[in-house]
């Protein structure tokens, strides 16, 4: 008796093994040609998705007028994300928050002439 391994013999990927069903594999034909239905599973592969979620995409949420321009400007700039994709946005949310906040801070300014400071202290 021999300790020898058989070798095994390594199958031809060109030629179909009788033992594999088939799997609904469709026949290449001449080497060149493309088969229906192979042309259909290229077409298939070709089609670009419907919907991706990074693209731009409108919000619609509307936009109701506060009575100050300033703010109401700012508001409307908001718009201008619908047109970007998401990574975008950033730019024009922290322009607007600037806006804001300029803004607010105008709020708070006293219009007019300032107000004389206060005096501490002092007697008549």
């Amino acid at each position: 008796m021999s300790d020898s391994v058989p070798e095994t013999e390594i199958p031809d990927p060109r030629i179909p093994d009788p033992r594999i069903p088939d799997a609904g594999i469709p026949d290449a034909g001449i080497p060149g040609e493309a088969t229906e239905a192979v042309a259909e599973a290229e077409a298939e592969l070709a089609v670009e998705p419907e919907y991706d979620p990074a693209a731009p995409a409108p919000l619609n949420i509307p936009r109701i007028p506060t009575g100050n321009a300033d703010v109401d400007a700012q508001l409307e700039r908001l718009g201008d994300a619908d047109h970007l994709a998401t990574d975008g946005h950033i730019e024009v949310y922290e322009d607007v928050h600037r806006g804001l906040r300029d803004a607010l801070t105008a709020l708070d300014a006293r219009p007019g002439p300032p107000a004389p400071p206060p005096t501490y202290g002092s007697r008549s």
